[in-house]
C-alpha cells in the first residue's frame, strides 16, 4: 500500500479538493484507494466528495472504545473508493494524545488498499508532522501567492527538525543538545538545518548516521495549486532552492492546477470537479498528477531506487503550465465567439484578478520589510 499524505503550510490552498479528487481519479484508474479526513479541527471532505454528515469517524472510534475501526471505513459512491471520516464536532478531537495518534497510525497501516490518501491539517503541530511523515512520499500543496509559499517552506523546515529530533535516541548526545536548543526560543527560530547536522555529526556520529539514511529515503512532492498565468511557476523554483540550500531537503515536482471558479460552482453543486467537469483544465490537471503517481510507484516496485529525475520534473511542469494556459486562452476565446461569455464579463474578471494582484504586492512588500527588519 502506498501512503499519500496530502499536506500545506496553510489553509485555503486547496489541499481537501485535491485529495477528493486525486482519490477519485486514482479509483477510476482500477486502483483500491481509501480516502482518510485528518484534518481533526475541521474535518469537512465528506462535503466535496458530495456525501452526508457521516455517523461515525475517527472521533467516535476514539471516544467509544467499543467501536472497531472496520466501522468507520465506510463505502462511496465512486469506483474502488472508501472514505474515513474525521468527526469534527466532537470536542478534542483535534487534540490527539501522544497514545491516540499512534492507535490511529497503526489501524491506518493495517487497511486493505493500493493507496491510502491522508488529507491533512494545515500547520506544524506534532499528530501533522508524524502524519505526514507516515510516508517518505507526502505531497505539499501551496500557490503562488507569498504566504502560502513563505508557510510550505516552514512546513518543511518543521518536518527536518521533527526527522532529526525523531530520529536521535532517548539521552543520546543528539537528543541532549536538541533538548538545550528548544529551551531556547530565538535559537530555535533561527536555526539553520545543514548546520544543526554539522554540529549532530561531530557530537553524535551514530545519530548522524540514521538520520541520513532515513533522510536518504524522505522525498516529498509539490503541487502549485491556484496558477494564474506561466510565470507562476517560478515560485515552485524559489521554493525549491529555499528547501535545499537551507535544510537539506529536495522536492520532486508533481505538477501544476490553474485557479478555476468551477470548483466553485462543483462544491455547491456537491459533486467534485473531475466528475462535475471532466474534460476542464482543473479536472485534466488532476488525472495527469494521478497518472504521474501511478506511473511512478509502478516503476518504483522494478527497484529501490527512486527514479524521478528532479529537474526534469520542475522542467515538465514549467511546460504543462504553458500548454494548460493555451488551452485556457483558447476556451476563453471560445467562450466569447458563442456569446456564453460576453466582453463584460470578462472585463469584470480582468478587474478583479487586477484586485487580487494589487494585494498579492502589497502582502508582498509587508513580508518584504518584515524580512529587512529580521536580517538589521
Amino acid at each position: 500500500m502506498y501512503i499519500i499524505p496530502i499536506a500545506s503550510g496553510k489553509g485555503g490552498v486547496g489541499k481537501s479538493l485535491l485529495a477528493a479528487n486525486l482519490s477519485i481519479a486514482l479509483g477510476q484508474a482500477g486502483k483500491k484507494v481509501c480516502l482518510a479526513d485528518l484534518d481533526l479541527g475541521g474535518s469537512n471532505l465528506h462535503m466535496i466528495l458530495g456525501a452526508s454528515s457521516p455517523q461515525r469517524g475517527l472521533g467516535t472510534f476514539l471516544n467509544a472504545p467499543a467501536n472497531s475501526f472496520e466501522e468507520i471505513i465506510i463505502p462511496t459512491d465512486y469506483k474502488n473508493l472508501s472514505f474515513i471520516p474525521g468527526d469534527a464536532e466532537i470536542p478534542g478531537t483535534a487534540n490527539l494524545t501522544g497514545g491516540q495518534k499512534n492507535k490511529i497510525i497503526r489501524r491506518l497501516l493495517g487497511i486493505s488498499a493500493d493507496y491510502l490518501i491522508l488529507d491533512l491539517g494545515a500547520g506544524t503541530n506534532f499528530n501533522i508532522l508524524d502524519f505526514f511523515l507516515a510516508s517518505n512520499r507526502g505531497i505539499i500543496i501551496t500557490t503562488p501567492a507569498p504566504t502560502a509559499t513563505v508557510n510550505a517552506y516552514l512546513f518543511l523546515k518543521n518536518i527536518a527538525f521533527r526527522l532529526i529530533t525523531t530520529t536521535a535516541g532517548k539521552n543520546s548526545p543528539a537528543s541532549d543538545f536538541l533538548d538545550r536548543l528548544k529551551k531556547d526560543g530565538a535559537a530555535l527560530q533561527r536555526v539553520y538545518i545543514p548546520k544543526l547536522l554539522e554540529h549532530i555529526k561531530s557530537a553524535d556520529p551514530e545519530t548522524y548516521a540514521a538520520y541520513l539514511k532515513k533522510a536518504s529515503r524522505f522525498r516529498p512532492r509539490l503541487i502549485l495549486n491556484m496558477l494564474e498565468n506561466p510565470d507562476d511557476t517560478d515560485k515552485a523554483n524559489k521554493l525549491r532552492r529555499s528547501c535545499q540550500q537551507y535544510l537539506d531537503v529536495d522536492m520532486e515536482h508533481l505538477g501544476i492546477i490553474y485557479r478555476d471558479d468551477i470548483q466553485d460552482t462543483a462544491l455547491r453543486s456537491r459533486l467534485p470537479i473531475i466528475l462535475y467537469k471532466p474534460q476542464s483544465i482543473l479536472a485534466q490537471a488532476i488525472f495527469r498528477i494521478a497518472d504521474k503517481i501511478i506511473q511512478t510507484e509502478e516503476a518504483e516496485e522494478e527497484t529501490t531506487d527512486i527514479l524521478v529525475d528532479l529537474d526534469e520534473s520542475y522542467q515538465t511542469a514549467e511546460a504543462e503550465a504553458s500548454v494548460d494556459f493555451a488551452a485556457k486562452l483558447d476556451y476563453i476565446e471560445d467562450l466569447l465567439q458563442t456569446g456564453a461569455l460576453s466582453m463584460g464579463d470578462l472585463i469584470e474578471t480582468v478587474k478583479t484578478q487586477q484586485l487580487e494582484i494589487n494585494h498579492l504586492k502589497k502582502e508582498n512588500q509587508f513580508l518584504k520589510s518584515k524580512l529587512l527588519k529580521y536580517m538589521t
